[in-house]
């Protein structure tokens, strides 16, 4: 009677791939952020290279100097125009999660074919692109008497249709039990929002309020549209202050850019899980 064969093992794969592949792929991560870094450093480099050294290609400067920072100390309101940007981006960030969180509620809460049609009109308004609709804003706050006013930069960034959907998804996924609990205990729409939902959904508002003050703070073509003096200007117009006819001034053009994206980066440095957050809440890329 023949034996049967016992079946051959297979070959040691020899030493481990895993922590090769580990390894690659910090190293690609770690190219890749390097690399974005890249515009960052120079900048700040230039910021620091005096007037002679600025067409240099040296990775640091020789002769590094504060003359650029107080260039625009003395040729612009440096600080003023940071309290400009601030405010509004404040403000329009406070304004758009108090209109994004009432519309949310609104369409979470009540959902029948007229809600469903409001909302479908909204999700089409944010593929609009904000150019078209600058030139009437921008007689919208003519007509009103806010030209070159800081109101005249906040108004039209009241609403957004992207925090409203944003906010949409949290609530729709939100217990309706725990609502439903509320309504029993006597509780109102007003009470249920912001003593029973607002409570719950603070990380998606906190990643939400993040992206919308980063937006506005980098906002650049509507100050530009509606301000005419650097006393209601923000500081993305004081950085064309800069650009000459004679030529571009890149060593004080390089500080105030440097200047303006500090707030940006300490934002990003201590809420750092709070923007990623943000960014896998939204979908975005």
């Amino acid at each position: 009677m023949r034996a049967h064969a016992e079946p051959t093992q297979s070959a040691p794969l020899g030493p481990p791939t895993a922590w090769f592949a580990a390894a690659r792929s910090h190293a690609l991560l770690i190219a890749l952020s390097l690399l974005s870094l890249l515009p960052l450093y120079w900048m700040i480099v230039t910021a620091l290279r005096p007037e002679n050294e600025i067409f240099s290609t040296a990775p640091w400067p020789e002769n590094p100097t504060l003359d650029n920072v107080r260039r625009i100390l003395d040729g612009m309101p440096l600080f003023r125009m940071l309290a400009n940007t601030a405010l509004v981006a404040a403000a329009s960030t406070a304004a758009q999660l108090v209109t994004a969180l009432l519309a949310a509620y609104a369409f979470a809460r009540w959902r029948n074919r007229w809600t469903r049609a409001i909302f479908g009109l909204l999700t089409l308004t944010w593929l609009i692109p904000a150019q078209v609709i600058m030139v009437p804003n921008y007689l919208l706050v003519t007509s009103f008497g806010m030209l070159d006013t800081l109101a005249a930069l906040i108004l039209p960034h009241v609403a957004s249709a992207f925090a409203i959907m944003l906010l949409y998804q949290s609530l729709r996924a939100f217990p309706e039990e725990l609502i439903d609990a509320a309504i029993t205990d006597g509780a109102g729409n007003w009470h249920i929002l912001w003593r029973v939902i607002v409570p719950n959904v603070r990380p998606a508002l906190a990643s939400l309020g993040i992206l919308l003050f980063i937006s506005s703070w980098n906002d650049y073509f509507w100050p530009l549209l509606v301000t005419r003096s650097p006393d209601s200007a923000v500081i993305q117009i004081g950085l064309q202050m800069f650009f000459t006819q004679e030529g571009n001034q890149w060593g004080p053009l390089m500080a105030a850019a440097s200047v303006a994206s500090l707030p940006i980066l300490a934002i990003y440095a201590v809420l750092q899980k709070q923007i990623v957050e943000s960014f896998l809440h939204s979908g975005l890329k």
